[in-house]
């Protein structure tokens, strides 16, 4: 009798091993590593509050980008403009590459509306001297912010509502 007592409790034993063993090898899922510092100093720097589900590596990179200082033709941290700063981004965090200019940004891209724009997308700008041509170009952030690269402070986030954008808007695009 003790004898059977003994296997059925070696029996009950092996059962919960192995129970246990394969719930812990059928989830080889993990969370994703998240760099909850650099994510917060990211979200401080560009203005707006990152959540779980927004691109953080677009995130991570556009505040690597700010402070950069402008310069015409230029797309390194050292001086950029706009169309290199939009070329350097996506090539890092879409692996893509894009046009090197505004104007085949432009034709590259499927127009979006300003209500309709997502994360990444890019947004486009006339200037006071030409109020047809595109001009300026920056990647849309979230909540009306963009980052660009500005003639007279360099790379910083600017919001699609302050009135010089407002005034100068000419659609947003959509990279395919």
């Amino acid at each position: 009798m003790i004898e059977i007592q003994l296997m059925k409790a070696k029996l009950r034993f092996i059962y919960l091993l192995v129970g246990l063993a394969a719930i812990f090898s059928s989830c080889r899922t993990s969370a994703p590593r998240l760099d909850y510092q650099a994510l917060a100093r990211a979200s401080i720097l560009l203005g707006v509050d990152i959540n779980l589900e927004d691109n953080h590596k677009l995130y991570l990179e556009a505040a690597d980008w700010i402070g950069a200082p402008y310069r015409g033709g230029g797309d390194s941290k050292r001086g950029t403009d706009c169309s290199g700063l939009v070329y350097q981004v996506y090539r890092k965090v879409y692996r893509t590459q894009v046009p090197r200019n505004t104007e085949d940004l432009k034709k590259e891209s499927n127009k979006v509306a300003k209500r309709n724009l997502r994360e990444g997308d890019l947004v486009f700008f006339t200037s006071s001297r030409s109020k047809k041509k595109v001009a300026h170009v920056g990647i849309y952030l979230k909540n009306g912010k963009f980052i660009h690269s500005s003639t007279s402070k360099g790379v910083i986030v600017s919001n699609l509502n302050e009135s010089y954008y407002t005034k100068h808007w000419i659609s947003g695009g959509r990279i395919h």
